[in-house]
């Protein structure tokens, strides 16, 4: 039985010593050096904080190995990491840290004097002081003794409704309930090669981190040039002989507007997967023909159930406007939808989606009225206490009994007389040809559905004429806006708060 994610660490150590688990192009560290490592952090970490457990630790991430290995240091001293963006604004890193009250932070030598800038009271732990302790086998013995699977690992921050960002936590035991499913469907091995895209502060990089880790595989770190560059990404990934990745449909989306695989493609992918925002099949279409022999599969999951909580391996075609469904749950994961009057739906009835079993988090980092809201009782259940989440997110099943997700249950809103899905608009939308992305929100003020697109070529006829047989009229966008480029979030998701500030402000018309 697993109760800890270091136990995957330590079994690929055990059979792989000398194999890469993480690397960059000019660095790497083997499954031994990294055991060594983390068990000197893990070390240092419990001799000066006296041996604390279950404490929140800050990394100041980048995308690098070190940030790996801190993480595994932070889980063998028994408390929990917390990574935090370097390029974060400084008033939102306050904010994570008034909520989180950390008992230390992690940080490079080159990265003291800018940690020490923004945050002067923060006990700070140097890695390379950390790194060069001799072990204490009895300190690491009882830490591990008194473990157990709920206890955190991380929690990461999202953006909360007030402004105040929302800390979720997340225990071992969702992170290997993930890692496990994930192992079971798409049969990762020691041959598997991982392609990191995602940036570590954010959830979705966990499914990259823990899969390797229990595989015994290998991941590189992209770099950041790669995804501005379409040759350079090429290159990088057939360099390394990738083939396997799991990026946000944001990075799998610039691909494709980027044109990046005119010239040269992925050699060896196998396996491509997406999270994070709606796939788009024009998006999607452009992967398929590139690479005709390539897995694709459509993960979603919000960050409150470990990132992944349903799968689609995508195995028909799709026209450009078609939506791609969500697919199935994953095993030990129950997903259903219920309607406004908190009942199961029927049919191809519209309802909420609601997620129980491991994979939820144990809820918002000192925050337990708004984790009494989204993780509550199952209204369906009035026998015994059972925990779902609630994700706000709207979807139906298909003919097939797949999960169609619609919308956010917010983008849902009531325009000339009928309830117009924001998300249906969107997807048609973004299957335009000469639209790169887009964003729909409603006015309520002045009662209008406003688009914001990025499309160099395609201006308002050009969108009324392409779908005015696609959408009724009163879907209508009523205010088209047109940017040079869409803004987006640190988590690479459209920067919507941002865009409808921006709108309100009349910033942008």
């Amino acid at each position: 039985m697993i109760i800890n994610v270091l136990k995957y660490l330590e079994d690929s150590e055990r059979r792989y010593p000398s194999r890469i688990a993480f690397a960059e192009e000019q660095k790497n560290i083997t499954y031994s050096e990294l055991v060594d490592t983390a068990r000197r952090i893990g070390t240092f970490i419990t001799r000066e904080t006296h041996g604390a457990r279950r404490e929140p630790i800050v990394v100041f991430v980048d995308r690098n190995v070190e940030s790996l290995v801190m993480f595994m240091g932070i889980a063998y001293s028994g408390n929990f990491y917390v990574p935090i963006d370097k390029q974060m604004p400084k008033k939102r890193i306050d904010l994570i840290l008034e909520t989180l009250k950390p008992i230390a932070g992690i940080v490079l030598l080159s990265d003291l004097d800018y940690v020490k800038s923004i945050s002067p009271e923060l006990i700070t732990i140097l890695y390379e002081d950390a790194i060069h302790i001799t072990v204490s086998e009895e300190s690491l013995a009882r830490i591990r003794r008194k473990m157990i699977d709920m206890d955190p690992l991380y929690a990461t921050f999202t953006s909360g409704s007030t402004g105040i960002p929302k800390g979720v936590l997340t225990c071992h035991r969702s992170v290997i309930d993930m890692t496990e499913a994930l192992a079971d469907v798409f049969e990762f091995s020691t041959e598997s090669i991982f392609g990191n895209q995602n940036p570590f502060y954010f959830d979705a990089s966990i499914k990259d981190i823990y899969s390797t880790l229990k595989a015994g595989a290998t991941m590189y770190i992209i770099p950041k040039a790669c995804f501005v560059t379409p040759t350079q990404l090429v290159d990088f990934l057939n360099k390394y002989q990738v083939n396997t990745v799991l990026w946000s449909a944001a990075a799998i989306a610039l691909v494709a507007n980027l044109n990046a695989f005119e010239v040269d493609v992925p050699n060896y992918l196998q396996k491509v997967m997406f999270s994070g925002e709606v796939m788009h099949n024009k998006v999607l279409n452009y992967w398929r023909s590139a690479l005709p022999e390539t897995m694709f599969v459509n993960l979603y999951g919000p960050t409150e159930i470990t990132s992944v909580c349903t799968y689609f391996i995508v195995d028909r075609p799709f026209k450009d406007e078609d939506v791609l469904p969500i697919g199935i749950p994953f095993k030990n994961t129950e997903i259903f939808l219920i309607n406004e009057e908190n009942k199961l739906v029927k049919g191809d009835e519209v309802g909420e989606i609601c997620v129980r079993g491991c994979c939820l988090a144990l809820g918002y980092y000192r925050n337990f009225d708004k984790t009494r809201e989204a993780f509550c009782q199952n209204p369906l259940n009035a026998s015994f206490p059972e925990t779902i989440y609630r994700t706000g997110d709207l979807a139906r099943y298909d003919n097939e009994g797949q999960l169609v997700f619609l919308t956010r249950k917010d983008n849902q809103v009531k325009h000339m007389g009928q309830r117009v899905e924001l998300g249906e608009i969107e997807i048609i939308i973004n299957s335009l040809e000469l639209v790169d992305a887009s964003f729909c929100f409603y006015d309520h003020e002045r009662k209008k559905i406003v688009l914001i697109y990025q499309g160099e070529n395609a201006n308002r006829n050009y969108i009324l004429n392409e779908i005015k047989n696609k959408l009724p009229k009163y879907m209508f966008p009523n205010i088209m806006i047109q940017m040079i480029a869409l803004p987006y979030n640190m988590n690479g998701k459209i920067d919507r708060t941002l865009l409808k500030d921006k709108y309100h402000k009349g910033e942008i018309s």
